[in-house]
């Protein structure tokens, strides 16, 4: 569940240079995906990008009857690539925040993913026990936070750049000591080589690198978390101009929605279902 900090100021300036755009006739839409975040996107060695929101995203282009292609761009900059114009929209596991709403449109979203912990299972921080997702505005999930803070005092916690998790730290554990990475795969490697205690991030993104840990020593720990600072799910950012692309996409996504189609992928590539409840 990301979310970009330095990159909003310099999207929302660029965003007023192309306020006056003039709605297009869509029959080509570029989505760029950081092509870096499996397994919601991720680049194979083939150098192409595959994931479940490649999958999704072609989906809904069909829906919308218009030829899809993906872009990849580092996640620093996925703001201000949209804004001058190099894609149409943001597909890359980009959670809908008050803050991002104030230069970008969001279409309804297709998806939401708890944030979760893991650690090395000899720490002492494996005795957390896992909980059910709870809502971190809540008195369960307050509680929760509360808890985690004791756990974690003392403690390093490894934690992708510019994401929710970051905010929801710098927010709820002020007193922890927190470590940034580019990427969160790095993380995992500074917890697997002892120089973090855990790791934060999207669950569906760590279960991958428990899964790829040889030694089995990598464990979940800890509460899972939604809502709050860590957003309202995922959904696409576009352009506020692009108010007739955003109606296409939403369309699309309820659609998808509705038939199962983003349940039946999200259990594919996550082995759990994702998609929105009402």
């Amino acid at each position: 569940m990301k979310k970009v900090i330095a990159a909003l100021a310099v999207g929302a300036a660029v965003a007023l240079a192309f306020g006056g755009a003039e709605a297009k006739d869509w029959k080509k839409v570029r989505i760029g995906t950081e092509g870096a975040y499996a397994p919601w996107n991720v680049t194979d060695a083939s150098g192409k990008l595959v994931g479940f929101e490649i999958d999704l995203g072609n989906d809904l282009c069909k829906r919308m009857k218009v030829q899809c292609e993906f872009v990849a761009q580092d996640w620093d900059g996925i703001i201000p690539a949209l804004q001058q114009g190099k894609y149409d929209a943001i597909m890359s596991a980009m959670t809908i925040t008050d803050e991002r709403k104030q230069i970008l449109d969001f279409t309804v979203p297709y998806g939401n993913d708890p944030s979760s912990l893991i650690t090395d299972k000899k720490s002492p921080l494996a005795s957390l026990a896992k909980t059910d997702i709870l809502d971190i505005q809540t008195p369960a999930g307050k509680k929760a936070i509360d808890d985690l803070a004791k756990a974690l005092a003392g403690k390093t916690v490894g934690v992708q750049t510019s994401t929710t998790q970051l905010a929801f730290l710098e927010k709820h554990l002020p007193k922890i000591a927190v470590r940034t990475y580019d990427k969160i795969d790095n993380a995992g490697i500074d917890l697997g080589a002892g120089r973090v205690d855990a790791v934060i991030g999207d669950r569906s993104v760590l279960e991958p690198i428990i899964k790829e840990d040889k030694g089995g020593n990598i464990v979940m720990f800890g509460p899972n978390l939604v809502r709050g600072v860590l957003g309202e799910g995922m959904g696409l950012g576009l352009r506020k101009q692009d108010a007739d692309l955003k109606a296409m996409f939403d369309k699309a996504i309820a659609e998808a929605t509705k038939d199962g189609t983003v349940s039946k992928l999200s259990k594919q590539h996550f082995g759990y279902d994702i998609s929105i409840k009402k």
